[in-house]
């Protein structure tokens, strides 16, 4: 059933919001936030592949967010090689702000994206709720990579190989996959069982938190 401001889930099936509902000042109330599950992994590592398998293994509703659609939404039009850094730093950090509110009014998420400058790290500690978040790290050996950037034809050359040695940099994950042994739904399934049995504690995020210094965000 397709979900909008005249028929939502909430309805009796059928069913129509009624004027009063469209008069209503009080905002919902959140009664916690949500779950963040955070692929981390280089690009063409097969992140996107994980989360579209995992969501339908998930007990809960849970958006997929990938930066990926962030870009997308970019006019499109040329953009100078001396801007362009800043330009994907601004959607990095708008992206972070969003993926927080989400999760803030009590929106689970499964997040693709690579944590592959110490800043976006450092910012999403500061920003999201470190006892909510799952944090995957995504491995894939660089020779396979490589192959698949060259195949995908969408990918800066060079782009996995560079962010190869710095996404994983800091250590710490609460689960592990290997996309080039297993399949997007083994991944998957293997991350819907961790979960299953509920967030481990400490988290990663929370070990990040405690040992890495935190930054004032604006």
């Amino acid at each position: 059933m397709p979900l909008d401001d005249t028929r939502h889930a909430g309805d009796v099936p059928g069913g129509r919001v009624s004027a009063d509902d469209f008069l209503r000042e009080d905002v919902p109330r959140t009664v916690g936030p949500g779950t963040v599950i955070l692929l981390n992994g280089t690009s063409s590592s097969g992140k996107s592949s994980i989360a579209k398998a995992l969501l339908p293994l998930l007990a809960e509703t849970y958006f997929h967010m990938p930066v990926d659609a962030f870009h997308a939404m970019r006019v499109d039009r040329g953009i100078a090689d001396e801007d362009l850094q800043a330009e994907i730093d601004r959607t990095s950090k708008g992206f972070h702000r969003a993926v927080a509110g989400m999760a803030a009014a009590g929106n689970n998420l499964v997040v693709d994206y690579p944590l592959s400058r110490r800043w976006r790290l450092l910012d999403c500690l500061d920003l999201l709720d470190s006892r909510r978040v799952m944090l995957v790290k995504v491995y894939c050996p660089r020779a396979e990579l490589v192959r698949r950037e060259t195949e995908r034809g969408d990918r800066t050359p060079g782009l996995a190989a560079a962010q190869y040695p710095v996404v994983h940099a800091h250590g710490v994950h609460d689960i592990t996959v290997d996309t080039g042994r297993e399949s997007p739904r083994q991944c998957a399934e293997r991350i819907a069982r961790r979960l299953s049995g509920g967030l481990p504690r400490p988290t990663a995020f929370e070990r990040l938190a405690a040992a890495l210094p935190s930054r004032v965000t604006g």
